[in-house]
């Protein structure tokens, strides 16, 4: 390669490497189709890279004509070791998709369907946006609302190896990385599709239940604050089993940043800690190797919970409580460092009994807090450990549980 002089239009402007299918966008300039529909669909881009031309319409037309030049200065550079580009599969068409979906009608053609479609959006960005335009997030949306626990489970003993078509569609649906407009049009008014994942996380497999999470997480992402306001009481129930069971380190993942993203709308708090989330994220907290990351999310979301009087009495209710909140402190990060004295200012400010007083004494607590105010670890974080100090100074000042080094740093 190094001693061939490669023509310049066979180089793709993004990956600057040569073309394998070149394709051409509607601003005239063409680029090679998995480095463009990285751009346009991964990355979720709106303008050509090259022209900077906001696009209006994402249809990559096969180059053709390019294509056979790059084949033939192939075969001429043989020699050189430059193998031959092999004719790219064309994309599937919407015409395709509509029949495939059109005929699926028996049991056993659905299943057949979704086996074809899974291999179709598995070839290429191009084919998942065709499928989400030829109505096949629709198709596969009315599996997951039909999904049936009972006739799912009896289906299941006379033939435990076989895939369920509910399985299947969710497994679909994740893959396609729906559109916004998709999202929202899956979501619609009335929530049926989040009424039935939420069936599906009770009753389903554990590979059902994990697609449920991820595609909740998306949707609620798009969603607008009257939705996430109406989440049911059921839903917080499921999300709070799936982190308990620990079924995948991606859906626990999930379950936590779509806790983070709706525990502070309207009484999903409330909701949540009547769930028992509160425990089971203690619980997460005490495995002495959990990520960084989820230990930001789970603090975030139990500093969200004891924003609420159930929350809070939830989290004194457990042994580890304080203790596991107050340990975080200035071993994982800022972020987890604010969360956690965020959560202990709400119990001091609103749960403030002798009993929890004399526990915050006795745990270390506020010497820890003191030793904050010592130590940069943000100015927000000094600020509300200084008001936990202050808010109790007379029971906690004089005590023997602040060593004498820290004594002087007790805010006045």
């Amino acid at each position: 390669m190094d001693e061939i002089d490669v023509p310049p239009f066979f180089i793709c402007p993004i990956s600057l490497e040569i073309m394998k299918d070149p394709v051409t966008l509607s601003t005239g300039i063409t680029y090679d189709r998995e480095s463009i529909e990285k751009w346009l669909f991964s990355g979720k881009n709106t303008t050509c890279p090259v022209t900077k031309q906001v696009i209006a319409d994402c249809e990559l037309t096969p180059n053709h004509t390019l294509r056979r030049l790059l084949q033939s200065w192939c075969m001429l550079n043989a020699s050189h070791g430059i193998e031959r580009i092999p004719t790219p599969k064309p994309p599937i068409s919407k015409a395709q998709i509509v029949k495939l979906l059109i005929d699926a009608k028996s049991p056993q053609q659905q299943i057949k369907c979704l086996d074809t479609l899974k291999s179709i959006a598995a070839e290429n960005a191009t084919n998942k946006r065709c499928m989400e335009s030829s109505g096949a997030v629709e198709f596969l949306a009315s599996i997951v609302c039909n999904y049936d626990p009972t006739a799912a489970e009896e289906s299941l003993d006379y033939e435990l190896d076989s895939i369920r078509p509910v399985d299947e569609a969710l497994s679909i649906l994740y893959s396609l990385q729906l559109s916004e407009a998709s999202l929202k049009n899956v979501m619609g008014k009335n929530g049926d599709f989040i009424l039935s994942l939420t069936r599906i996380m009770q009753r389903g497999s554990y590979e059902s239940r994990a697609y449920a999470v991820l595609l909740l997480k998306s949707m609620a992402e798009i969603a607008d604050p009257m939705q996430l306001i109406n989440f049911r009481s059921q839903l917080f129930i499921e999300l709070v089993q799936v982190l308990h069971d620990q079924i995948s380190k991606q859906a626990s993942k999930a379950t936590l940043e779509l806790l983070v993203s709706i525990c502070p709308w309207g009484r999903n708090k409330i909701k949540a800690a009547e769930a028992g989330v509160v425990p089971v994220l203690i619980d997460l907290l005490l495995d002495s190797s959990l990520e960084r990351r989820a230990c930001e999310m789970i603090l975030t979301v139990l500093d969200a919970v004891c924003g609420c009087a159930e929350g809070r009495s939830e989290l004194l209710k457990h042994g580890a409580g304080l203790a596991i909140v107050s340990k975080k402190i200035l071993r994982v990060s800022q972020v987890a460092s604010e969360r956690a004295v965020r959560i202990l200012l709400s119990i001091a400010k609103f749960c403030a009994t002798s009993k929890v007083l004399q526990e915050m004494q006795q745990l270390g607590v506020v010497a820890k807090l003191c030793l904050v105010l010592q130590l940069d670890c943000g100015s927000k974080t000094k600020e509300k450990a200084s008001e936990v100090l202050k808010l109790h100074a007379r029971v906690w000042k004089n005590s023997p549980c602040i060593p004498t080094n820290l004594v002087s740093s007790y805010p006045a």
